[in-house]
């Protein structure tokens, strides 16, 4: 087997598919999640995808002791970090929750990671933390950071400037994927997103809403300057954001300061397009009204990708009609 990777939140939305892409790019990962927002058979679900078991640990990121144990257990040769929570408007109700486990997750991760001489580390950001943009919709990797619009951004943010910091004392060689919005699933349908209680994101509710879980999907404002009045946001397949994380793990940083990259499709969709998307590519109808904006919600971003293509040689591959096809065979896997 090849280099063991510990995936942290490596059963959740974004590691169960990471874990997937790193086993057939020819590395072990090695999975930590406390299941706050994931389920112990989504193990069995990745196993069968990859015809293999893979090592699995109970365990919180800010639980020093199970960090020590993996660490020891393992000759583990990077981390690639997902352990966080991650709702824009659950964090502006409990603001305090999010900087526990997103702040103290990290610091406590890498204060194991510099025990143990581990160096390397992904780390998964957001495009968040670009705020709204002043200037541009599209962002690049060297557009200036604006406030955060909401206590989970703040978080991203002091991750990114907490992982800068120990970049500088020539510790840690990190590389920073700021993501745009995840969304679809796996092809086989065997793993997707799978939020626990109401979905706060717009994909799964949505399916959620045609498969009669939830209510219809509100749609939070029409009234931004946009071509349709409703936010802007870069939808990005789970795969190709998976795929991202393999070539960031490839890639040499340079030392003593992270390298950071934007994983996006580049193009960017409002909410109606989106709906619409959903509507022509399953032949269904999207039950949905219009409800008024939604704090923390930023008007438009999308990504300028000119970077990640150039330097890790990615692009994404999936479009949005893909997404919501594989998005809604996942859904229709869960009934």
């Amino acid at each position: 087997m090849g280099k063991k990777i510990l995936l942290t939140g490596g059963l959740g939305y974004i590691g169960s598919h990471t874990a997937v892409e790193l086993f057939h790019a020819g590395f072990q990962p090695i999975l930590l999640d406390n299941l706050s927002n994931s389920r112990v058979d989504v193990l069995d679900r990745i196993g069968e995808i990859i015809q293999q078991p893979l090592h699995f640990y109970l365990g919180d990121v800010r639980d020093g002791k199970i960090l020590r144990q993996i660490f020891s257990e393992h000759q583990i040769e990077g981390v690639i970090h997902f352990a966080a929570l991650k709702s824009v408007s659950e964090s502006v109700q409990q603001p305090l929750k999010y900087f526990d486990v997103n702040v103290s997750g990290l610091t406590q991760l890498l204060q194991v990671m510099q025990e143990s001489n581990v160096k390397k580390l992904v780390f998964s950001s957001s495009c968040t933390v670009y705020g709204q943009p002043t200037d541009n919709w599209e962002v690049s990797e060297n557009t200036p950071l604006q406030d955060p619009m909401s206590p989970y951004a703040r978080t991203k943010r002091m991750n990114e400037e907490m992982i800068q910091d120990v970049c500088h004392t020539g510790f840690l060689s990190a590389v920073i994927l700021r993501y745009f919005n995840p969304v679809g699933a796996h092809p086989s349908g065997l793993i997707g997103e799978l939020p626990l209680g109401v979905p706060a994101n717009l994909v799964p509710f949505l399916t959620q809403s045609v498969a009669g879980i939830r209510q219809p999907l509100t749609v939070f404002g029409n009234d931004y300057p946009t071509s349709d009045g409703t936010c802007i946001r870069d939808y990005i397949h789970v795969v190709d954001l998976a795929k991202a994380h393999v070539a960031a793990l490839n890639f040499n940083s340079k030392e003593h300061s992270p390298e950071v990259f934007n994983v996006g499709t580049g193009k960017g969709s409002t909410v109606l397009e989106v709906i619409s998307s959903f509507e022509k590519t399953t032949g269904l109808t999207v039950p949905f009204s219009i409800g008024p904006r939604r704090e923390g919600d930023i008007t438009a971003v999308y990504a300028n990708t000119e970077k990640i293509q150039r330097e890790l040689n990615w692009k994404s591959n999936y479009c949005l009609d893909d997404m919501m096809l594989h998005a809604w065979n996942w859904q229709k896997n869960q009934n």
